[in-house]
C-alpha cells in the first residue's frame, strides 16, 4: 500500500523482493522440486539450466528463466545449486564470477567434504558467502514434513537465509565447517547404498530358489525397517557406548556375527553370486577376531573400519 513516503516504500519493497528472491541453477528432478517448493512459499524464483527445455514446466508454474548464468546470479542474493557435482558449479559459474560478490551460494550437490571446503574457499575468493547442504529425501518428498536438509557453513550466513531455505525441508545445521554437511550426507548415503546392495543381494539369493522379488522384498524390507528399532532398544542413548569405547558382548558378539558372515559367504559362493559385499562384511569380523575381540559386541568392527591398515 502506498503512503506519502511512496519513494521510500518503493525502495523498501525492492529490497524485500531481492531478499526473498531465490535463484536455482540446475533443473534435474531435485532442482525442479526445490523451485516449485520455493514458488509455493511465495518466493520469486529465477532459474537457469544448461538444457533450457528443462525449465519449461517450472516457468509455467511461475519461475523466471534467465538467459545466462550471470543473469541468474544477479537476480537474487541467494543462489541454490543443484548439480551433479561441484565441478559442474565451476563450469557454470566460471563466466559469472564477476557477479558473485555479496551473494550467497548454497550448493546442494553431492561431492566429497574436501571438495566442498575447496569450493567455500573459491566462493570467498570471489566475494561470495557459501553454505553446503545435503537433501536427505528424493525429489518427490522435497517440501514435505518428511524432508530434512543438512547445512554447514558460517553461522551468520546460515541465520540470514534459514527462513528462506526452511520450506525445502526441516533444516539441520551442523556447524561452521562447510565440509560437515557433505560428510553427513555421504555418511547417510553409505548406509542407504549399502542397504540397497544388501537388499538386492538377498533378493538374488532367494531368486536362486525360484522365489520372485514380489514375494521376497516385503519380507526383506521388514528386516530393514526393524534394524533401527533393534539398535535403539539395545542402548538408552544409541552411540553412547561407542563414544566411550565400550563394546559389551552380552547380547551379541563379534564371533557370533562373524560366523553368520561366514555362512553368508559360503551360501553366496555355492549359488554363484557376486561376493563383493559379503566378503567385505566378513573381513570386518575376521579382523576383529584376529585382534582378540571375538567376545566383544559386534560394534567392535568399527576399529578396523577406522584404521583398516
Amino acid at each position: 500500500m502506498l503512503s506519502e513516503h511512496g519513494g521510500v516504500n518503493e525502495r523498501q519493497n525492492h529490497t524485500t523482493t531481492q531478499d526473498s528472491s531465490v535463484t536455482v541453477i540446475g533443473l534435474g528432478p531435485m532442482g525442479q522440486a526445490m523451485t516449485r517448493t520455493l514458488l509455493a512459499a511465495d518466493h520469486p524464483v529465477t532459474v537457469w539450466n544448461r538444457t533450457a527445455a528443462r525449465a519449461e514446466s517450472v516457468v509455467a508454474d511461475g519461475a523466471r528463466l534467465a538467459a545466462t548464468p550471470g543473469e541468474a546470479v544477479e537476480a537474487s542474493d541467494l543462489v541454490i545449486l543443484s548439480l551433479t557435482d561441484y565441478q559442474a558449479m565451476y563450469d557454470i559459474l566460471d563466466s559469472a564470477t564477476a557477479s558473485l560478490a555479496g551473494r550467497t551460494l548454497v550448493n546442494l550437490s553431492s561431492d566429497t567434504p574436501d571438495r566442498t571446503r575447496q569450493a567455500a574457499t573459491w566462493a570467498a575468493g570471489h566475494g561470495a558467502a557459501f553454505l553446503a547442504g545435503g537433501v536427505m529425501v528424493p525429489a518427490p518428498m522435497v517440501g514435505t514434513e518428511a524432508a530434512h536438509v543438512y547445512y554447514s557453513g558460517p553461522d551468520k550466513v546460515w541465520e540470514k537465509h534459514r527462513a528462506v531455505l526452511a520450506p525445502l525441508g526441516t533444516p539441520r545445521y551442523l556447524g561452521e565447517d562447510p565440509g560437515l554437511a557433505q560428510m553427513m550426507y555421504q555418511a547417510q548415503l553409505a548406509v542407504f547404498l549399502t542397504t540397497l546392495s544388501a537388499l538386492m543381494h538377498a533378493t538374488a539369493m532367494l531368486g536362486t530358489a525360484g522365489m520372485k522379488a514380489r514375494e521376497t522384498l516385503p519380507e526383506l524390507l521388514s528386516s530393514a525397517d526393524a534394524i533401527g528399532a533393534i539398535l535403539r532398544a539395545g542402548e538408552a542413548t544409541p552411540g553412547a557406548a561407542l563414544d566411550a569405547g565400550e563394546h559389551p558382548g552380552d547380547l551379541s558378539t563379534v564371533t557370533m556375527m562373524g560366523a553368520t558372515a561366514d555362512h553368508i559367504v559360503e551360501t553366496s559362493t555355492s549359488l554363484g553370486l557376486d561376493l563383493a559385499l559379503p566378503l567385505a562384511v566378513q573381513a570386518h569380523y575376521r579382523r576383529a577376531i584376529e585382534k582378540g575381540h571375538g567376545g566383544d559386541n559386534w560394534t567392535r568392527i568399527i576399529d578396523s573400519i577406522r584404521g583398516p591398515r
